[in-house]
């Protein structure tokens, strides 16, 4: 008779490594406790330093004291720079996906131009002077330039080649006018030489409600490309293979990245670099899958902005360094540091 032998003791078996997704959900969170610590910091470093109860205090319980209206102004100058930061990291992602070049970002398609040349020209045959009139006249340039770009690289037979090309030739074009019209009219170039360099001094709660529903319709937009741009960055035969429909999928991904950017340049002028920066190190972080570096470059984008910012109203006390200032400095030398580091073919 056979007898059944005791089940052998078994041996306890070590945890399981942390996956590659949770150590993604992990950095995104890490990265949105950076960006709430560098927002604070935004509101209490300025040409005076305010103490965090300060800052709570204005936050939470504004009384009109001058401590508080300086709270609200810097508040809303940190929202303005969260905003603006997450529209241009995340445009400059979807641009580095439809173009299939790491090293792209939002003025490659022209839509920088765009919202200058249109600023320039409100100032100069229109007569506006305020903040609140340029952001219109910024916003539908860059949405003209947007549309006249997919128009020139073929619309239904877009290529990123192609759109690349038209960007290259429109932006040109346009940077020629706004020069000729500002050498010919002094108050165009005083005015426009401060909304050229990119600036968050000016923000106010009625920018911010002006671009809003542009930046939360792109925002939304982009993030809800990630898979077909996910297909599409394989190229376009495997795209194709996996059911992806390219013609759309660019068509949108050129007006997510339209609106983004226009709004967010609108509303503080063209900022060079974060569209650049932010999704090409992100990239090297999460590896090629859209899905995480448009959350990562949406939340991380705004922490570099937010910081130049911060920077600049430091160095230059009891002035400021505007932030577009700041970034390009910092981006120059990262540019070229990013462009060695690629043979010239991947580019």
């Amino acid at each position: 008779m056979l007898v059944d032998s005791p089940p052998e003791p078994r041996a306890e078996t070590a945890p399981a490594p942390p996956t590659r997704r949770a150590i993604r959900a992990l950095g995104l969170l890490g990265s949105v406790v950076i960006l709430v610590l560098v927002a604070l910091a935004s509101i209490a470093i300025g040409a005076k330093e305010l103490p965090l109860d300060q800052v709570w205090h204005g936050l939470f319980h504004d009384t009109g004291t001058y401590g508080d209206v300086v709270v609200g102004e810097r508040l809303s100058r940190t929202v303005l720079g969260l905003l603006a930061g997450a529209a241009l990291g995340l445009s400059g992602a979807v641009l580095q996906a439809l173009t299939r070049n790491p090293l792209a970002d939002p003025g490659l398609l022209g839509i920088n131009a765009g919202a200058s040349a249109a600023v320039v020209t409100a100032i100069t045959f229109f007569g506006v002077t305020t903040l609140n009139g340029y952001v219109w006249f910024a916003f539908f340039g860059a949405a003209a330039v947007g549309a006249l770009v997919w128009f020139l690289g073929g619309s239904r037979g877009a290529t990123p080649v192609r759109l690349v090309l038209a960007g290259t030739a429109v932006s040109a074009a346009l940077y020629g006018y706004l020069q000729a019209v500002m050498i010919t009219d002094d108050a165009a170039l005083g005015k426009m030489r401060f909304w050229t360099v990119g600036s968050l001094a000016s923000a106010s709660d009625s920018t911010i409600l002006q671009v809003l529903p542009f930046l939360a319709v792109g925002t939304l937009l982009a993030l809800g490309l990630a898979r077909p741009l996910n297909a599409v960055a394989m190229g376009d035969d495997t795209a194709r293979a996996l059911g992806a429909n390219l013609t759309r999928t660019r068509g949108l991904a050129m007006l997510a990245a339209t609106v983004l950017c226009g709004a967010a340049t609108a509303a503080c002028g063209p900022i060079a670099f974060v569209g650049l920066m932010v999704p090409h190190v992100v990239r090297s972080v999460t590896g090629p899958d859209l899905r995480w570096i448009l959350p990562y470059a949406t939340v991380l984008s705004p922490v570099l902005l937010l910081g130049a910012d911060v920077f600049g109203r430091v160095v230059a006390r009891p002035s400021e360094l505007q932030v577009g200032i700041v970034t390009a400095i910092i981006g120059g030398p990262v540019f070229i540091l990013l462009v060695r580091r690629r043979r010239t073919a991947q580019l």
